[in-house]
């Protein structure tokens, strides 16, 4: 949930977001990134990375016990996720806090997460905040995000769109995406910064080029109607139709219409049923798209929606039969093989212990398919 259904008194926290350098297999490299050059390569979070997690905790809980607290957040990882272990929030929670307590902004971050959902803590929204507030001040960047959105609420921190707009900013230049979206939402509509729709639509574009399919969405529609960017119609069909592609039912929806009509795109209406018949699957439906839809043939209708029911396959296509289905019978017997051409039996030495108590050679059944 966005920015701007926060406005709306809607309220959403974003889930852990690992850092980039996770993804990354060189264990040197991630420790580096984590825990700093100067330490020693982590082994336990190597271990970790490749995916190796019974190790990764076996390494790990030596120091952990001794007060490391990159360890400590490790093995509350690997708890809360059930990672080669039994899922436990309960005595994540307590790796978590033992971690926060040693100095660990994505500690204090995670068991913010937890107190705002209830897992393995009470919930308690209040303590969540204080907790977002503690890793934000320590840099964590996913805190920041998320004690912004508290500030637009502003039931557990102050309300204020001013504060809420910088840390917002600090977030989107760290390459959040989430972050990036409701800044530039803000310097669209001017909400506790001064207005710069161009600006705006710069930090809305870094979004969607990030994969954020409300982005993906609201920057299409920038392009279609030329606001905060020059007007560029084959672009905007290009964005909504990759928002679509990646299953957001407002761009399905509005990707259909553009098919329907030929606008920025050619005109397409099993296309478009298509796409109309996705966004219906969300629940969205548009009568405008309907009559839009009124005149498609109705052997092209039921071609779109059996397309989307495999979507985002294909419809299994009517295969042709294997050379062996294919093959006709022979017109004739073939020609019965001589006696002399029959492999040899087995003798008893040969079979012993397959063929029987006795140890011999069962008789070879006349083959029925030589009589004529």
């Amino acid at each position: 949930m966005t920015l701007r259904a926060l406005l709306l008194g809607a309220f959403a926290i974003v889930t852990f977001v690992a850092p980039a350098s996770a993804q990354q297999n060189d264990a040197e490299v991630i420790s580096n990134e984590v825990f700093g050059s100067q330490r020693q390569v982590d082994m336990a979070y190597g271990a970790y990375q490749r995916g190796y997690y019974l190790t990764a905790l076996e390494r790990a809980l030596p120091r952990a016990e001794q007060g490391d607290a990159a360890a400590q957040t490790l093995i509350a990882e690997i708890l809360a996720n059930g990672l080669g272990v039994a899922q436990n929030y309960e005595r994540a929670a307590g790796w978590y806090r033992l971690a926060s307590d040693n100095g660990d902004a994505l500690a204090t971050f995670a068991l913010a997460l937890l107190y705002q959902q209830g897992l393995g803590v009470p919930q308690d929204r209040q303590m969540a905040a204080d907790l977002f507030r503690k890793a934000a001040d320590a840099g964590n960047i996913e805190a920041k995000y998320n004690l912004a959105l508290l500030h637009v609420e502003g039931v557990y921190a102050e309300p204020s769109l001013t504060q809420a707009a910088a840390l917002l900013k600090e977030a989107a230049d760290a390459e959040l995406p989430e972050a990036q979206y409701d800044y530039g939402a803000m310097l669209v509509e001017g909400a506790g910064i001064a207005p710069n729709p161009a600006l705006g639509a710069q930090y809305i574009l870094k979004a969607a080029e990030q994969d954020l399919l409300a982005a993906q969405v609201d920057y299409a529609t920038m392009l279609y109607l030329g606001e905060g960017v020059e007007r560029d119609l084959e672009a905007a069909v290009e964005w909504y139709r990759r928002a679509a592609e990646g299953g957001n039912a407002v761009a399905q929806n509005r990707y259909a219409k553009l098919l329907a009509v030929g606008e920025g795109v050619d005109l397409d209406l099993e296309e478009a049923a298509m796409w109309r018949a996705l966004a219906r699957r969300q629940g969205l439906t548009d009568p405008s798209l309907d009559e839009l839809l009124v005149s498609i043939p109705p052997d092209a209708l039921a071609r779109a929606e059996e397309r989307a029911r495999y979507w985002p396959g294909l419809v299994p296509s009517d295969e042709p039969a294997s050379a062996t289905e294919q093959a006709e019978p022979p017109e004739t017997l073939p020609t019965p093989v001589e006696e002399t051409e029959l492999p040899s039996p087995a003798t008893p030495e040969d079979d012993k212990g397959d063929a029987g108590d006795e140890g011999e050679a069962p008789e070879a059944e006349p083959d029925q398919s030589q009589d004529p």
